[in-house]
């Protein structure tokens, strides 16, 4: 086990989470199911090595996610942990459920339909049937999840106009009223989050991607806009899929973006590997250190599906990587010159 893991504010509000997350799509069997003893020790693992941020949805898994969650923090005292879930979904019964199948992407033995509901009435049963899976009475930060035109696409309008005639409402709501203590967006895509800035006070945004040591676009709108607003990140899928964790010397196929990488995102991995060799750094130990430089990043949550996983990366988040390498790679045009880099140890 590592040391103990360091804190960050969560925008304005008074929580502190943990560099570290704990992304929960893992044990809602994302692509494949894992037993309840497994997901039991990876999620003591994770209590064990100082993550305090634990993040569910009512889609992973259909329900599994939250149960399993809620299984490993109800002994736990109130203030030891952080708990984000997620609303935009609303689960039916579905006596039909193929339960033995990978549905939306979960192998999952729940029977359970999900539907889209952004509205105030959708939001608000969302929240209170997640408290009844988690078996938990408090959620800390909530956030309403896949709005914008990357998923929703032709309904896009359809859907942010419900958020926003109704839906918004009962998020300041429960916020008010002490019910939960953050509100945000999760999701895959920045341009929803700039744009629901305009109806009030968001204060994080789980983004998956999107600012990592392949993509900093985000550097010129994005997140100057967030430190304006007031909103940190909790940064999901900071290996991009994958490739920022396996490299692309190996022999096996290199995911980016859940598909098999293009050829120039391969050439720039492939650049930034010989880089880590230069310097003796662990490419996936770069990719988790890189995007918590910037101030608006409280948290980074890869996916942690076993106990030995959830070791292996608090390992990588704390291996030193001197000063040199940021340095090297933005002088090799493979990092943004404005992007803010880890405080690495200087060569001797």
């Amino acid at each position: 086990m590592g040391s103990v893991l360091a804190k960050n504010s969560l925008g304005k509000t008074p929580l502190q989470v943990s560099e570290l997350g704990f992304g929960g799509a893992s044990v809602g069997n994302l692509y494949q199911a894992i037993s309840d003893e497994q997901a039991s020790q990876t999620l003591q693992a994770a209590i064990a090595s100082s993550i305090n941020l634990f993040d569910t949805a009512p889609r992973y898994g259909l329900g599994l996610s939250e149960r399993r969650i809620g299984d490993a923090l109800r002994n736990l005292p109130n203030q030891d942990y952080v708990l984000s879930t997620k609303v935009g979904r609303i689960l039916s019964p579905d006596l039909k459920a193929k339960v033995n199948e990978v549905r939306y992407g979960f192998e999952t033995p729940m029977p359970f339909e999900a539907h889209y509901d952004y509205s105030y009435d959708g939001i608000m049963r969302s929240y209170f049937d997640s408290l009844q899976r988690l078996g938990l009475a408090k959620i800390d930060v909530l956030l309403v999840h896949d709005l914008g035109a990357d998923t929703h696409q032709d309904l896009d309008s359809y859907y942010y106009q419900q958020f926003k005639s109704s839906g918004y409402k009962a998020l300041e709501q429960l916020r008010q009223q002490g019910l939960v203590k953050a509100v945000g967006l999760g999701v895959n895509e920045t341009q929803i989050c700039e744009r629901v800035m305009e109806l009030g006070q968001f204060d994080c945004f789980l983004l998956a991607g999107r600012y990592s040591l392949l993509e900093q676009d985000s550097l010129s709108s994005f997140l100057p806009k967030c430190a304006l607003h007031g909103a940190s990140i909790i940064l999901g899928g900071p290996y991009n899929s994958g490739i920022l964790a396996t490299g692309v010397s190996g022999p096996n196929t290199s995911l980016y973006n859940y598909e098999a990488a293009p050829e120039h995102i391969i050439k720039r991995v492939a650049q930034i590997e010989d880089v880590c060799r230069e310097f003796d750094v662990t490419l996936a130990a770069a990719a988790l250190q890189f995007p918590l430089a910037h101030p608006c990043v409280a948290s980074v949550i890869p996916g942690l599906g076993s106990e030995e996983l959830v070791y292996k990366t608090t390992d990588l988040l704390t291996q030193s990587i001197p000063s040199e390498f940021w340095t090297r790679l933005q002088q090799q045009g493979l990092l943004n010159e404005l992007a803010p880099i880890p405080k690495g140890q200087l060569s001797e």
